[in-house]
């Protein structure tokens, strides 16, 4: 019975169809044999590692260039903003002062205007005084007191109108002598026609009454008068008198 258990036990093995003949060759490895194929992915995993460093320092540098490149722009625009608003406030203040200086300069030539315009204004109305009062002398004569009428119509006279007058007064004070002419001057109305400060143009209507020794009643003429007063030496004369049709 034991040889017959023995036999087919080895036939039973023989035949068993599990087992490859191929591997009944192979040797059986132990672990100390698998230390080479465990030591490749180590080497390919290093290399992986390296190369993703060297990505991730690129990545950095790019990103380190980026940032340089974005704080230039950044800077650059700064600064552009910062001249501008700078150049606005110097162009600010230049246009404040230049308007300044027209305001200044307006408001100067208005108060010119106006300082010259008084000025005329107070020549204007003493040179009317004046000439108002130098007209009656100039209309009004006395026989008894001829050489008196001559001497004040002198006195208020200066340039072309004095020259005239005491060219012609010695042959006048003789008419007015033999026949015995009085007369009496009085103003009407005036006007200023123009004036300045030194020179004024004065309209008179005067109303001259007149008396004589063939007419001893008295009849009155009305005339304008155009005088030109001048003044000289802080006093208002008559530098020139025209007369209608003169």
């Amino acid at each position: 019975m034991a040889a017959t258990r023995e036999l087919v036990d080895d036939e039973s093995v023989e035949a068993s169809p599990d087992v490859d003949p191929a591997r009944q060759d192979t040797p059986v490895t132990g672990p100390e044999d698998n230390s080479d194929l465990q030591a490749a992915p180590d080497g390919d995993d290093e290399e992986s590692e390296a190369l993703k460093a060297e990505g991730d320092k690129d990545r950095s540098t790019a990103r380190g260039r980026w940032r340089r490149a974005a704080k230039t722009a950044c800077d650059g625009f700064a600064n552009a903003v910062s001249r501008r608003r700078s150049w606005i406030r110097s162009a600010i203040r230049w246009i404040a002062v230049l308007a300044f200086v027209a305001v200044s300069a307006v408001a100067g030539y208005e108060r010119w205007l106006l300082f010259q315009q008084r000025e005329q204004e107070v020549a204007a109305r003493q040179a009317l005084d004046e000439a108002q009062k130098y007209a009656v002398t100039l209309t009004s004569t006395d026989p008894g007191a001829i050489d008196q009428n001559f001497a004040d119509v002198l006195n208020g006279a200066t340039g072309e109108f004095k020259d005239m007058y005491s060219r012609a007064g010695s042959r006048l004070r003789k008419l007015l002598i033999d026949n015995k002419v009085a007369t009496h001057g009085s103003v009407v109305d005036s006007a200023v026609k123009s004036a300045t400060k030194n020179k004024v143009e004065i309209l008179l209507f005067v109303r001259q009454s007149v008396t004589n020794s063939a007419s001893p009643d008295p009849h009155a003429d009305l005339t304008a008068v155009t005088m030109t007063m001048e003044k000289v030496h802080g006093r208002w004369l008559a530098s020139k008198v025209v007369l209608p049709g003169a």
